[in-house]
C-alpha cells in the first residue's frame, strides 16, 4: 500500500493500493495489444473531441484539482491554482497543435530519376509511451506527458511520483469522463524498481522521464534497441548580472525564481554572478526583500512558500548550507529550519566553487551569489558545470546581451527575467546531463508520432 503524506503536516492523506510486476505487464499488454490493432485507432477529430470535453471538466473542478495539489504536494496555493490553469491551456495547445501539425511535400521532378513521382510525409503514432513523473508539479507534469499521447494518437502509461499520485489519478478519471476509453491511458502505481523492470521491454516505444539525472540516465541504458525517450533532469540555473543592469527591476523576480515552490523546480535560479562593483548593494536588497517572503502553510492564500516535499530534504539543504558556510561561505540570510517541513528562503555569498551547493542541484530554498570583475569570468564560471538548462542575463547594453546569450551554455536563456520563465507551448529541455529531448505540448506530440513519406509513381505527373 503506497501511504501519501501532506508535505506540511505529515499527516496521512490517502493510501493507494500498489501494483506489481505482473500488474504491471498487463497493462503493457493491454497497450501494445491495443496499438497493433490498427482498426482501433482513433480519429483525429474524436480525440478532439474527447481533449474540448475534458477542458470543461477540468474548467468546473479548478477548486478541486487546487486543492490535491497543494495538499500532496506542497505548493502554495496560489501558484498551485495557476498550475491548474495552465495545465487547461496545456489541453487546449494540444488542440492547437492538432489542427496545425502536417507533413511536408518532398520536391520531386527535379532529376531524371525522380520524374513522375509526388511525395510527401505524414505523422503516425510511435507506439506504446511509457512516462514516468516528478513530484514538483503534479498535475501539469502529468499533462506534458498524458495530453501529447492522446492528441498523437497512442496509449500510455503512466506512472506519478510516489509522493504526489493523486493529481495524476484524479486528471485521468477526468479524461475518462471526458470519453476516452480507459486501455489508452493506464496509470501504474508502483515502486521505482518495477518500472525500472517494465523500461527495457521492447514493447515500448518511447519513454518520457522527469526525474533526477542519476535515474534518468540509468533509464536510458536500459531502452531495448529502436526505443526513443525525452529525458528532462535539472540544472543550476546560472544567471549573469552586469555592471549596467537595472538591478533593482531584477530583485523581484530573482526572489521569485529562487524560492518559488521552495526552490523544487529543475530551472530554479540557484547561481547569480555579481559584477563587484554593485554586488553589496545587489545582495542588501535582496536579504530585504527574501526577509517579506512568506513562508508558511501552502493551502493560506498570502503564503509564497510551503514545505519540502519530505523533512529528510530538509536536512539534506540544511547539511549542504552549513557545508558551504564552514568553506568560507557568508551567510546573508536564512540557513536555518523554520520545522521539520520548512526552510527559510536562504542567501549564500561566494560559496567556494568546490562546495556542493556550487557543484550541484540544490532544489531547495536557497541562492548563491558570486562576485565576479569580467565578463568572461562570469561567463566561465557559469558553464563549468555540466549542466544545461535555462539561465538568463541581466543587461541593458544589447551587445553585451547577444555575447553572453550566445556564449552560455544552456538550451534557453532569458534576458532580463528569471530562469524559471516558461509556457507550455515552448520547446523546454535540458542540454548534457540536464536531459535529452524537448518537452513543451506541441514538441512533445511530435515526438510521441513518427514521420513515413509517401511515394507516388504515375505518368500522369510527369
Amino acid at each position: 500500500m503506497l501511504h501519501i503524506y501532506s508535505p506540511f503536516t505529515r499527516e496521512k492523506i490517502d493510501e493507494i493500493p500498489l501494483q506489481n510486476f505482473e500488474q504491471a505487464q498487463q497493462k503493457l499488454d493491454i497497450a501494445y495489444t491495443l496499438f497493433k490493432d490498427q482498426s482501433k485507432q482513433l480519429p483525429a477529430y474524436q480525440r478532439i473531441s474527447i481533449l474540448e470535453k475534458l477542458i470543461d471538466i477540468m474548467q468546473s473542478s479548478i477548486e478541486e484539482l487546487t486543492i490535491i495539489a497543494v495538499k500532496e504536494g506542497g505548493k502554495p496555493y496560489s501558484d498551485s491554482k495557476v498550475e491548474v490553469f495552465r495545465a487547461i491551456q496545456g489541453v487546449k495547445s494540444a488542440i492547437d497543435t492538432m489542427r496545425t501539425m502536417h507533413g511536408e511535400q518532398i520536391p520531386m521532378g527535379i532529376t531524371e530519376s525522380s520524374k513522375g513521382k509526388l511525395a510527401f510525409t505524414i505523422y503516425e503514432p510511435i507506439g506504446v509511451v511509457f512516462a514516468i513523473s516528478a513530484f514538483n508539479h503534479p498535475l501539469n507534469l502529468i499533462i506534458h506527458q498524458v495530453i501529447p499521447a492522446i492528441a498523437a494518437g497512442t496509449p500510455i502509461i503512466i506512472k506519478p511520483a510516489g509522493s504526489t499520485p493523486r493529481s495524476c489519478i484524479t486528471l485521468v478519471d477526468m479524461i475518462y469522463s471526458a470519453g476516452l476509453p480507459k486501455e489508452w491511458c493506464q496509470t501504474l502505481i508502483c515502486a521505482s524498481h518495477i518500472a525500472e523492470q517494465l523500461v527495457s521491454d521492447s514493447r515500448i516505444a518511447f519513454l518520457s522521464f522527469i526525474g533526477s539525472a542519476e535515474i534518468g540516465w540509468k533509464l536510458r541504458s536500459l531502452l531495448a534497441p529502436g526505443t526513443r525517450c525525452a529525458l528532462e533532469h535539472g540544472g543550476i540555473a546560472p544567471v549573469i548580472m552586469t555592471e549596467d543592469a537595472d538591478w533593482t527591476s531584477a530583485l523581484k523576480p530573482l526572489i521569485k525564481g529562487a524560492f518559488y515552490h521552495s526552490g523544487q523546480v529543475c530551472v530554479s535560479v540557484q547561481k547569480i554572478f555579481v559584477h563587484h562593483s554593485i554586488c553589496s548593494d545587489f545582495t542588501e536588497q535582496m536579504v530585504k526583500l527574501a526577509n517579506t517572503f512568506k513562508i508558511g502553510d501552502p493551502l493560506h492564500p498570502l503564503t509564497e512558500g510551503g514545505p519540502l516535499i519530505h523533512p529528510s530534504e530538509i536536512q539534506r539543504v540544511h547539511l549542504w548550507v552549513q557545508e558551504a558556510i564552514q568553506a568560507g561561505a557568508t551567510l546573508a540570510f536564512g540557513g536555518e529550519a523554520i520545522s521539520e517541513t520548512l526552510y527559510m528562503p536562504t542567501i549564500l555569498i561566494n560559496p567556494p566553487d568546490d562546495a556542493t551547493v556550487s557543484r550541484k542541484e540544490i532544489f531547495g530554498p536557497v541562492v548563491c551569489m558570486y562576485s565576479y570583475k569580467t565578463v568572461d569570468e562570469a561567463i566561465h564560471r557559469a558553464n563549468a558545470l555540466q549542466f544545461g538548462f535555462q539561465a538568463s542575463v541581466f543587461t541593458k547594453n544589447t551587445d553585451t546581451a547577444f555575447y553572453i546569450m550566445k556564449k552560455l551554455n544552456a538550451s534557453a536563456v532569458m534576458l532580463n527575467d528569471h530562469t524559471a520563465f516558461r509556457v507550455d507551448w515552448m520547446p523546454f529541455g535540458g542540454r548534457d546531463s540536464s536531459g535529452l529531448g524537448w518537452g513543451g505540448i506541441p514538441y512533445s506530440i511530435k515526438e510521441y508520432s513518427r514521420e513515413k513519406m509517401l511515394v507516388f509513381s504515375s505518368p500522369a505527373l510527369e
